[in-house]
């Protein structure tokens, strides 16, 4: 859990690095050049270029590995699944009214009986027995 707060760390402070530099930039390097920038000016640049970092965070911050598949067949690990063709081992199983072909890995599974999908092998669901 903390390897994942330091990365979002690391991502956060990417995002910012434009702001660190502009600000840098307005209030540090333009007035030792003579260029006097008003006060409310810079902060007003600062302001715009932050809201846009505060709208683009959640995807930045919420992306990635740390999320699960929402598409494709890997979404599937997890979810109930119900026999259609016997599963002994290999069979036919339905998915949120979708078909799949898949192999039973705790021996067999009869029609009707509800099943767990616990990985994907190319197209095939992997599925358990539920207890």
């Amino acid at each position: 859990m903390g390897r994942v707060k330091a990365r979002n760390l690391l991502k956060l402070l990417a995002l910012m690095a434009d702001e660190i530099i502009i600000g840098a930039f307005i209030f540090l390097i333009l007035p030792r050049m003579g260029v006097d920038i008003p006060l409310r000016a810079g902060l007003l640049v600062l302001v715009v270029i932050l809201a846009k970092d505060f709208l683009i965070a959640p995807f930045v911050l919420g992306g990635g590995a740390d999320r699960k598949p929402e598409a494709g067949p890997e979404r599937l690990i997890g979810r109930t699944a119900v026999v259609v063709e016997d599963l002994s081992p290999e069979g036919v199983v339905k998915v949120d009214g979708e078909l799949w072909r898949a192999e039973c890995l705790t021996g067999s599974a009869k029609r009707d009986e509800r099943v767990r999908v616990v990985s994907v092998r190319g197209t095939k669901l992997l599925v358990e027995r539920q207890g």
